[in-house]
């Protein structure tokens, strides 16, 4: 593995080598003031936007395909959609899902830091060897002008008392990746009249904890907003603020503000990358998961959350069209995370249930085991037969599993539905 390959950190491989980003951090713990992430918008390219969330299996499935047709990618990263230790196991699977698939490949991951110093030591294991950190104020009075909110645990802080968190947590995080030997890059969002006289004592603070390089970003324009009123800062005002900042820190200066699934040389956003996601978000039964589950009363509608499933129906493809093959129990309430661990493998031969929706430990659980969760309505052999057939499901009919609705107390416990 040549690190020297990486083409965000070093401005000549960015000409021979390429990155992809694979979008399977769906949630953020914080949100800043100039940022809107529209997942599906398929004409920005900008941080924040992919074509699709993927699952740390489907990730592996694309990257495998996307190497295969997409030449010299030397690095393989997560930069999004939202924040990778907001979806910490699903970002760490990923990862060790991919180090173990291509060993020579250089890993990276993209974050504000909030949520990274707990998993330093598994960054270090998994072999990812660069972490950007977004750092955009080290004054609390500057940085609760750019973030509306940090959410950290079971809190969420707003103000000055939010951006002192996020850059306390900033802080031990940079420290804790520099001790483990990672290089850290920073990234910093220049805002006018926000942060843009800030740059330099951003600069001189990252480089007394050991960070090894800066990076610069002009603000994008971005509707819906609170900053979409406030005009990007100029190329000439950047490069000014360069070469100050360059006195405390190196800085880099070829960014391309990368998508969340950005594949190729950096001056490419791909189009075969979008093609080759939107073919890897596709839920197929295969030959060892001939069958869909789904949750429901009857049989006919998906109309059951997960947690209050006593059961489940069974449905295969036959020359005729979509069967019903079996009904089978679900584990009793009150057991647990093993009460989704039983489930997974009552559904051993399933290639997905269908619910009206789930907490999301069940969804964790049961797709680390192979088993999709997807919250739907209306008819079960519509969405059935869509994976059934390898189709992909018409969004129409599908919600986003793992967020449900039922009660504030709901959280995929395994204590049942009430």
């Amino acid at each position: 593995m040549d690190l020297a390959n990486h083409p965000c950190f070093n401005s000549e491989a960015r000409h021979r080598t390429g990155r992809i980003h694979l979008p399977v951090a769906r949630k953020c713990n914080i949100q800043c003031n100039f940022c809107n992430r529209k997942y599906d918008c398929v004409n920005e390219s900008r941080p924040g936007v992919t074509s699709v969330v993927l699952t740390p299996l489907e990730a592996a499935v694309y990257l495998e395909t996307a190497l295969a047709k997409i030449p010299n990618i030397a690095v393989v990263g997560i930069a999004g959609p939202g924040d990778p230790f907001a979806d910490p196991e699903e970002t760490l699977k990923t990862m060790e899902l991919i180090g173990e698939k291509e060993p020579d490949k250089i890993l990276c991951l993209a974050t504000n830091g909030l949520g990274v110093l707990e998993y330093a030591d598994r960054v270090a294991r998994l072999n990812i060897s660069h972490v950007t950190i977004t750092l955009n104020a080290v004054d609390p009075k500057i940085g609760a002008k750019i973030y509306s909110w940090v959410r950290f645990g079971a809190r969420v802080y707003r103000g000055e008392e939010g951006a002192k968190l996020l850059l306390a947590r900033q802080t031990e995080a940079i420290a804790a990746l520099k001790s483990r030997g990672i290089t850290v890059k920073i990234n910093t969002v220049v805002i006018p009249r926000i942060n843009d006289f800030h740059v330099e004592a951003i600069a001189s603070y990252a480089a007394a904890l050991g960070a090894d390089v800066q990076n610069c970003i002009p603000m994008m324009h971005v509707e819906e907003t609170p900053f979409e009123n406030i005009a990007p800062p100029s190329r000439e005002s950047i490069n000014d603020l360069r070469k100050i900042a360059g006195r405390h820190i190196a800085q880099m200066s070829h960014c391309a503000r990368c998508r969340a699934d950005a594949a190729g040389l950096l001056s490419s956003d791909a189009a075969l990358a979008q093609k080759l996601l939107a073919e890897a978000a596709i839920i197929r039964a295969t030959p060892s998961r001939p069958f869909v589950a789904a949750a429901s009363m009857e049989g006919l509608l998906v109309n059951r959350h997960l947690g209050e499933a006593t059961g489940v129906w069974i449905f295969g493809l036959e020359e005729e069209g979509i069967a019903l093959k079996d009904r089978r129990s679900t584990p009793p309430p009150g057991l647990g995370d093993a009460r989704w661990e039983q489930l997974a493998k009552t559904l051993g031969d399933c290639a997905a249930i269908l619910v009206s929706n789930c907490g999301q430990t069940p969804k964790r659980i049961l797709e680390s085991k192979g088993v999709r969760v997807v919250a739907a309505e209306g008819l079960i052999s519509e969405t059935a037969g869509a994976i059934l057939e390898g189709r992909a499901i018409p969004k129409i009919l599908t919600a986003r599993a793992g967020r449900c609705g039922a009660g504030v107390s709901c959280g995929g416990t395994g204590g049942g539905c009430g």
